[in-house]
């Protein structure tokens, strides 16, 4: 799962089980997910 830091700008990808939720590169602790830059539409009934 591809996310970025609020601190330093970077994309990260994570691996829970070894090192948990921080920036690999600052230590920051919020991080978040990237969304797709596609949108859906979808019709309502």
């Amino acid at each position: 799962m591809s996310y970025y830091c609020t601190q330093c700008k970077r994309e990260i990808d994570i691996d829970y089980e070894n090192s948990g939720v921080r920036c690999s590169y600052c230590g920051h602790r919020i991080l978040v997910k990237r969304r797709p830059t596609t949108r859906k539409k979808i019709e309502a009934r």
